[in-house]
């Protein structure tokens, strides 16, 4: 048996997250990150996730735009569920901390009659 190790690319983890929330029922999109350098800088791969690595743990932060009449709470837990489980099952990793921010809520256009 060949020893060696495996190295995880910051990338695969932001494409996990953001493709995981994505797929979570409620969610309508992600929104761009609060830092202004990551808004000028680093859109579209950051755009929505924020990957953090400490000691061996994943520390995630999350900025998503929710459909209309979702419980906010109860998407927000879904997310936070969901991307720990793929984040572990996939690379196994673990989790230190996974913050969800709710930047809008999409309410559909009123239509003229």
């Amino acid at each position: 048996m060949t020893k060696g190790k495996t190295t995880i690319a910051p990338e695969v983890l932001n494409t996990l997250a953001r493709l995981t929330t994505l797929s979570v029922e409620g969610v309508n999109r992600l929104s761009s990150t609060s830092t202004r350098f990551s808004r000028i800088f680093k859109r579209g791969y950051n755009e929505g996730v924020e990957i953090n690595i400490r000691d061996d743990s994943v520390f995630i932060d999350i900025y998503v735009v929710l459909k209309n009449d979702v419980n906010i709470l109860s998407v927000s837990h879904d997310i936070q569920q969901s991307v720990s489980r793929a984040i572990q099952e996939t690379v196994g990793m673990a989790i230190g901390a996974i913050n969800i921010h709710i930047e809008n809520v999409d309410y559909p256009k009123e239509t003229e009659t």
